[in-house]
């Protein structure tokens, strides 16, 4: 797109807002308007005229859906999109009945945002990925970039009889395309690629195109070309590599095997692009999950604090007060009922100082990851009666704060979760270490569950445990069937690489 385009971003939630204007502003051809609310919303498009309106739904003031139905009459030529966490089919089914053109569902903003806006400035319509909607005509809209279809054994031929074909699609294709031989060595370069390095043809043939990857990268780039190259399989990796002014840029490299009309292997195929940017915007949305986890670990402690120093010391004041008063000359049927208030107070003050301690652990702060956890999975076993066998191994005592925060939180999330869902009478949580990763593990005998459907379980917590062990480098994996149990692996690097995604990094 060459033409600029307005774009008025409607979102109340600011940290929200900030990211989605912050990608598209790295668009030269969009100029951004932002607006916080419905009515602001129209008062600014009377003014302004947008090319294109990104509406959420939940607005204050004026509801998305009611400041779509006022834009079709204020402003008949603008295109609208919606951007929302609320997707059923309903209000899917509205947005669309109201000459909305796209739905993109917040969860997928980053990888769905800029195709949904290229389909409703050319006149088409989508529906973000991952949507759970019934209703096929609103599934027919959907507009996803389809997985490359692979070629097999037999089918795909070498490209020898329309090589030249090939040469001239590829030189004037605006995206770096190489091949290879059956030896691994690079045997092809397009145009775009070499200007992209700034070096010749034969400079990069062979190894010489691997001399251009930023040495961080180097062995994992090798070892993935590597050992996808033995077992024939497609990859896909992201690596710097050098450009023709010495600046380090991402790529997303895909490489897919050539097979011979015999069906023997002649090589692969690939082609890159330069995803700096969008490793920009990530880095852009991870500072803000950043923050809000932050952000919502220091109101943990402060509401921890006021729990324990404040509301817990009331309450064994009171429960003094009711034990010196009940030592008075009283009936014993007073005595009593201050006896069994001064047991509520005290059962109370535990429910207290439980909940404080799951809020904010002064294990974790002062004893480190292990007594936390240790102390965790007691204090639950004895309040629920689940049984909870606890064990650790080779785990540092000194860990970054960060990692060993995210440990202890998916660890409380994985067991209040296997305690309310699993209906099991005992659990098994492990703790290891090794030299390059930690590794928490969270088993239980219950009922299970569908894995597929575990996205659509709001009660789960999965989502939270991903988005944080995606801020320290780490990863979940959930294994489990009906009937069978449920076991969840969260493992996490021994030492976290901050990621260097800024442009600007130069060769010395």
């Amino acid at each position: 797109m060459t033409a600029t385009w307005r774009i008025l971003v409607v979102e109340d939630y600011a940290p929200f807002r900030e990211a989605i204007c912050y990608l598209l502003r790295q668009r030269t051809e969009f100029e951004v308007i932002e607006s916080a609310d419905g009515l602001d919303a129209v008062e600014k498009a009377k003014q302004l005229e947008p090319d294109l309106v990104l509406f959420d739904i939940g607005l204050p003031k004026l509801n998305g859906i009611e400041a779509a139905r006022q834009f079709r009459t204020l402003v008949p030529k603008a295109k609208v999109m919606f951007v929302s966490q609320e997707a059923s089919s309903d209000l899917i089914r509205e947005t669309f009945r109201l000459g909305g053109q796209g739905f993109v569902h917040k969860q997928h903003a980053l990888t769905d945002l800029f195709p949904a806006i290229e389909a409703v400035l050319a006149g088409e319509q989508f529906l973000s990925s991952g949507l759970d909607c019934d209703d096929d005509a609103i599934v027919s809209l959907r507009k996803i970039v389809p997985a490359e279809e692979l070629p097999r054994p037999g089918v795909e031929s070498s490209l020898g009889e329309d090589q030249e074909l090939f040469r001239l699609v590829a030189t004037t294709a605006p995206v770096m395309i190489w091949m290879s031989g059956a030896d691994k060595l690079c045997t092809y370069c397009n145009q775009p690629w070499l200007d992209f390095t700034g070096r010749s043809i034969e400079a990069e043939l062979g190894n010489g195109w691997a001399e251009s990857i930023h040495p961080d990268d180097f062995k994992q780039c090798l070892d993935t070309y590597t050992k996808s190259f033995n077992r024939r399989e497609p990859f896909k990796m992201e690596y710097r590599l050098r450009r023709y002014d010495g600046e380090y840029r991402w790529l997303l490299d895909s490489g897919v095997p050539r097979f011979n009309k015999d069906g023997s292997f002649a090589g692969y195929i690939g082609s890159a692009i330069d995803v700096t940017e969008r490793k920009l915007a990530e880095a852009t949305l991870s500072t803000v999950s950043q923050r809000l986890i932050e952000a919502q670990e220091q109101e943990r402690a402060w509401i921890a604090r006021e729990l324990h120093d404040d509301i817990s010391q009331q309450l064994a004041s009171l429960s003094l007060n009711l034990s010196r008063l009940r030592a008075q000359a009283m009936p014993a049927e007073i005595r009593d009922g201050i006896g069994r208030a001064m047991l509520d107070c005290s059962n109370l003050n535990k429910e207290i100082r439980a909940l404080s301690y799951r809020l904010h652990s002064a294990h974790l702060e002062y004893l480190g990851l292990v007594p936390a956890a240790s102390a965790y999975c007691r204090e639950r076993s004895a309040q629920h009666k689940v049984e909870i066998d606890f064990r650790s191994d080779n785990i540092p005592k000194e860990l970054p704060h960060e990692t060993a925060l995210c440990l202890f939180r998916v660890l409380q999330e994985a067991v209040q979760n296997a305690i309310k869902h699993s209906a099991a009478a005992k659990l098994s949580v492990s703790l290891r270490g090794g030299a390059d990763e930690i590794e928490l593990i969270v088993c239980d005998g219950g009922i299970g569950f569908d894995t597929d459907d575990a996205g659509k379980a709001r009660g789960l917590g999965l989502t939270s445990m991903r988005e944080r062990l995606k801020l320290v480098k780490g990863n979940v994996v959930i294994e489990s069937q009906p009937g069978r149990g449920t076991t969840i692996y969260a493992r996490v690097p021994a030492k976290v690489r901050k990621e260097v995604v800024a442009t600007g990094c130069k060769e010395d």
